[in-house]
């Protein structure tokens, strides 16, 4: 089968991509404005990007469209399929008919945390010789890929609650039917297409309804918002982490089960969020049938994402970080986790409130507090429906705000000296900034 992908170079249609070339069809695809590493990813597949949605493209005859919920009404060559009746369906529906429909699916859900999570629980399961197949909204660097297909009965995916397609208003993860399904978080967010937190948790319960009685759901049991999911209906097993009646790790990294030791786990990554994750993980590993002692062994190996707490570079005893976060929850985590590994030493945060969520300026009023464990703070401002300076003003004159990337770079490295730690945080390229600053602080 030929299929072509509209919208290909998000990560997750990327993950599509990589799986349908791996299963032996022909894929090619198309999208604006491409950035690594999903375009690096793909290019190494062998799998051919078009610049762009020409409708020109439907020259290529493909057996199916398939169409990334980047895609909207007006694309012009969505325009052209529909007018053609040619054949299409979203990224999720392949994904359940194509590789899900005869799998042991392990889904991670929440609102942060997705990726990490999923990456840890696909590594438990690979170091016990399970060899999963995975798709995940991210670069593993276990792995160095963010999907891969294999014979193996289990097949991690990372379920997001974004709707599937412009004409399927459902969230993704309805479709994906998991037997190990892992709620990790559930806050509002994706203010542009839910009008508020009981939109969202009325998808949770979606997916919850999808689970069948012989699997398992791995909740946080420090969320009100999942226990009012749950208490809509589950018909399911249900096992917590973050609570003595379930998982719990300590700040040593003690890791028990109903109070029961199960391991000690001693790893380098920041942060109770990642504590939190590794305990989602090492449960969802469980029900699959790796022993918690063995999930636990397997993560004092795990070696993150690519742009989770990445380092770029170090320059003059400055170091540059990458980071995902955009949403003041991950910023807030993000931060805290840092400062808690460096001690007193600067923390020059660098921001883009990049997410569709943040230029709203829904969560606009949040950002000061994210960032109060920042010494500087540098936010890239264009492009926003909001003042950002207005919003960033409780945090007095450590916080800077620019319109122009080139005068934020400068501003950063006028004022970075040895010993500091820059982390830059965004859900998309920033304009490779990380890279402008590392080569201006070495200048």
């Amino acid at each position: 089968m030929h299929i072509h992908i509209l919208g290909i170079c998000g990560t997750f249609m990327g993950g599509i991509a990589v799986l349908a070339k791996q299963a032996g069809h022909k894929v090619t695809g198309c999208d604006v404005g491409v950035y690594p590493p999903m375009s690096t990813q793909l290019e190494a597949q062998g799998i051919a990007l078009t610049e762009g949605f020409d409708p020109a493209q439907i020259r290529l005859a493909p057996d199916m469209f398939v169409i990334g919920n980047v895609v909207s009404r007006g694309n012009p060559l969505m325009e052209e399929i529909l007018n053609r009746g040619l054949p299409y369906l979203s990224g999720p529906q392949w994904l359940a008919e194509h590789v899900l429909k005869d799998k042991w699916t392990l889904a991670v859900a929440g609102t942060h945390g997705k990726t990490t999570t999923s990456a840890m629980l696909a590594w438990i399961l690979e170091y016990a010789g399970l060899q999963p197949g995975f798709l995940i909204g991210g670069v593993p660097q276990n792995f160095g890929v963010s999907a891969r297909l294999t014979d193996s009965p289990f097949f991690v995916v990372e379920a997001d609650e974004y709707d599937t397609a412009f004409f399927d208003k459902r969230s993704k993860f309805v479709h994906y039917h998991p037997r190990t399904a892992v709620l990790n978080n559930l806050e509002f967010d994706h203010a542009d297409i839910f009008p508020d937190l009981a939109a969202i948790e009325t998808q949770f319960h979606h997916l919850v309804r999808t689970v069948p009685c012989n699997g398992l759901v791995v909740a946080n049991g420090r969320e009100e918002s999942l226990d009012r999911v749950l208490a809509r209906g589950c018909w399911t097993p249900v096992e917590r982490f973050g609570t003595a009646q379930g998982w719990t790790i300590g700040a040593a990294g003690a890791v028990a089960f109903k109070e029961e030791f199960q391991g000690m786990l001693n790893w380098p990554l920041l942060g109770e969020h990642n504590r939190m994750n590794a305990l989602a993980a090492i449960a969802a590993a469980r029900h699959a049938g790796v022993p918690a002692s063995f999930g636990i062994e397997a993560l004092a190996k795990f070696e993150n994402v690519k742009r989770r707490m990445e380092v770029r570079g170090v320059v003059n005893g400055i170091t540059v970080y990458d980071d995902f976060a955009h949403h003041p929850t991950a910023i807030a985590t993000t931060v805290a986790g840092l400062r808690q590994n460096v001690g007193e030493a600067r923390i020059l945060a660098v921001l883009e409130p990049r997410s569709n969520t943040m230029k709203l300026g829904v969560m606009k009023d949040a950002l000061p507090g994210s960032l109060k464990d920042a010494d500087r703070v540098y936010c890239y401002g264009a492009n926003l429906g909001w003042d950002a300076a207005a919003a960033l003003a409780p945090l007095g004159d450590k916080a800077q705000t620019f319109d122009d990337l080139d005068g934020l770079v400068a501003a950063v490295t006028a004022v970075a000296r040895p010993g500091d730690h820059v982390l830059v945080m965004s859900n998309g390229g920033f304009g490779g900034v990380h890279d402008k600053l590392l080569a201006a602080l070495a200048a």
